[in-house]
């Protein structure tokens, strides 16, 4: 079998030219408004809280929206995604915008390496990364290296309820993991998840799932102190054609009954001052 890597690395360079010029990324409202924050930073302010001068890193930045969003609110920020074409239209977002943003190419799990231990205030990851990832253990392992003493870790993510479901003809099926599996989860199917015109050729993708208890402990057990766990009833793409509705805001809900579904969540953990005791080690059963 081909390396995941290579094969979800194929998929996202074809897909950044598609985003970057897709009105679902805003990419002129940036540029034209100073003010402008994307509608996943904007959406968590209130558990953001203030991160002016705060030395911060955003794993799998894709095309850096997010990335210059926290800078926009004070954040001196690194970005590292695989893709170097995502990584090339970051830095080219951040100097139009007139920001410094040090950018990496490099794999997440090699973001120690390339970026430094201890070297940050904060961790932030974005909706739609974690599904590429085949070890969440590991990757808790690479965020707690790269936090300073009191650090923290935010994350938002695509709930791993909602990862399971597929639109049937008459009601949701559940069809795809839940929990970390060995093997991923083989797609080859057209299209993404913002509004384009683009067609694509490199179609295949590798993913996988992680729940949500999966990914509590991974962080408790790579030595972080888990703070709180927000799970919430909407996501910022249309994450279920035809049975989903858009607010004012740019978040999607299920038209009918939408406290059945959780779709995201909000994660933050923090990395004590001392060190911890050793947590046990592997996976829960």
């Amino acid at each position: 079998m081909a390396d995941y890597r290579d094969v979800n690395r194929t998929n996202w360079d074809e897909r950044v030219p598609a985003h970057v010029a897709s009105p679902d990324y805003h990419v002129a409202q940036f540029l034209t408004d100073p003010a402008y924050l994307s509608g996943v930073v904007r959406f968590d302010l209130p558990r953001l809280g203030d991160v002016s001068g705060l030395r911060g890193v955003h794993l799998q930045c894709h095309i850096g929206t997010d990335t210059v969003s926290l800078a926009r609110l004070g954040a001196r920020m690194s970005a590292l995604d695989f893709s170097a074409p995502a990584i090339e239209h970051a830095r080219s977002l951040a100097g139009r915008l007139g920001l410094s943003l040090d950018a990496h190419v490099a794999d997440v799990y090699d973001a120690v390496r390339v970026l430094g231990a201890a070297s940050y205030d904060f961790v932030y990851t974005g909706i739609g990364a974690l599904c590429w990832l085949p070890d969440i253990a590991r990757w808790a392992e690479v965020v707690a290296g790269l936090l300073k003493p009191g650090g923290r870790l935010f994350v938002r993510e695509g709930h791993p309820m909602l990862g399971t479901l597929e639109p049937g003809e008459r009601y949701l099926d559940v069809r795809y993991p839940y929990f970390e599996t060995e093997e991923p989860s083989v797609g080859d199917a057209g299209g993404t998840y913002v509004e384009t015109d683009a067609e694509f050729t490199s179609t295949a993708t590798h993913e996988w799932s992680h729940g949500l208890g999966e990914t509590i402990t991974a962080v408790q057990r790579a030595g972080l102190v888990f703070d709180s766990l927000a799970e919430h009833d909407s996501a910022p793409w249309n994450a279920l054609p035809g049975l989903m509705t858009e607010d004012a805001t740019g978040e999607w809900r299920l038209t009918e009954n939408p406290h059945r579904l959780a779709a995201t969540y909000t994660l933050q953990a923090h990395k004590p001052t001392t060190p911890a005791a050793a947590a046990p080690s592997g996976k829960p059963a």
